[in-house]
């Protein structure tokens, strides 16, 4: 099915977006600060599920709840997702709602199994009954493919998460395998590297962290020992991709069900990350403490995008010099703090 797809050309953003009626799930997320702005943008009618509220997300921060329709509630409510859908004459869904920090999850796994398993068939099942729904785009997640002798992950890999978050990311991509092969729901998962970039307010991330660190004039703290290796896609990538993968799905029907990494396919390691991050903030003189205990993490994770490229025609625009140099000029903006 994917190998006859082929490169999806031509595609008409300008005009595509235009008065779609567009659902966001987990909009007031890192990711979702972004996507749902690059929405509106191209004319889309937004509307946002939106649980707690997040007084320093992108959103808020820059107006961008003003111009959407807002829904408050939790995508775990099957009845509220299914009732949005409805009343506002949903076309396509972006299920990003997710608890996403993996820390979280080893402390509570409950909440963050229930959240991102039961909120992903709660969505699948709310746009299974909906008449309107024609594509539904998952994000799922590098973590999701577990820990693997081979790499770089393909998308044929077996998901074999082990630890909560990794085994809540597995099952969620599995259901919604399992609603496009049952049901002919139109979804297609997407499972990302590790996103960064301005706007990411989880400090134990490494870059966002890092960043923080070197503004402050703080040596950076390194949990691992400094040497897994680790593939990062900046969040812009980012929604480039999901953008891509809803215009793709709605001119080949045929992608339903299928699975496309997205990354640079040039793992880094995290010591060397976080080394040229401090370059780049011209902080190369701060030493990073290097902690060694680090759990409940793979080793070493890092995607094929051989698929992306070719069925989509996708491919990443920002190295990590550009990325990191932009996302260090959001975080100095924010931090009020100056180079």
């Amino acid at each position: 099915m994917v190998e006859r797809a082929g490169a999806v050309e031509d595609l008409a953003v300008s005009s595509f977006w235009r008065d779609r009626a567009t659902l966001v799930t987990g909009a007031t997320g890192f990711l979702g600060g972004w996507l749902v702005p690059a929405l509106v943008e191209q004319g889309a009618e937004v509307v946002c599920l939106v649980r707690d509220w997040v007084p320093d997300c992108e959103l808020v921060r820059r107006g961008w709840l003003d111009r959407v329709r807002v829904v408050r509630g939790d995508v775990r409510h099957q009845a509220l997702v299914e009732r949005a859908l409805g009343e506002y004459e949903v076309d396509t869904v972006f299920h990003l709602a997710a608890q996403a920090v993996v820390g979280i999850a080893g402390r509570n796994p409950i909440s963050t199994l229930d959240t991102n398993i039961r909120g992903t068939w709660a969505v699948l099942e709310a746009a299974r009954r909906s008449p309107a729904v024609r594509q539904v785009i998952v994000a799922s997640s590098d973590k999701a493919y577990g820990s693997h002798a081979t790499l770089p992950y393909t998308e044929d890999m077996p998901l074999q998460g082990r630890y909560p978050y990794d085994v809540s990311k597995s099952c969620a991509d599995l259901i919604a395998q399992s609603y496009a092969i049952t049901y002919h729901l139109p979804v297609v998962i997407s499972r990302c590297a590790n996103l960064y970039g301005g706007g990411d307010m989880n400090w134990n991330r490494l870059v966002p962290g890092t960043i923080r660190s070197a503004l402050r004039g703080e040596p950076p703290v390194i949990r691992s020992d400094g040497r897994p290796l680790r593939d990062y896609l900046y969040v812009q990538d980012g929604v480039a991709a999901y953008l891509r993968l809803a215009e793709a799905l709605a001119l080949d029907r045929g992608l339903a069900g299928v699975v496309f990494n997205f990354g640079h396919a040039e793992p880094i390691g995290v010591l060397e990350l976080v080394t040229k991050i401090l370059a780049i903030a011209d902080r190369a003189d701060l030493v990073p403490e290097i902690r060694g205990n680090a759990n409940h993490e793979i080793p070493d994770q890092y995607l094929d995008p051989t698929r992306a490229q070719r069925v989509l025609g996708w491919r990443a625009q920002f190295d990590h010099p550009a990325g990191l140099s932009l996302a260090l000029s959001w975080y100095r903006e924010f931090l009020g703090t100056t180079a």
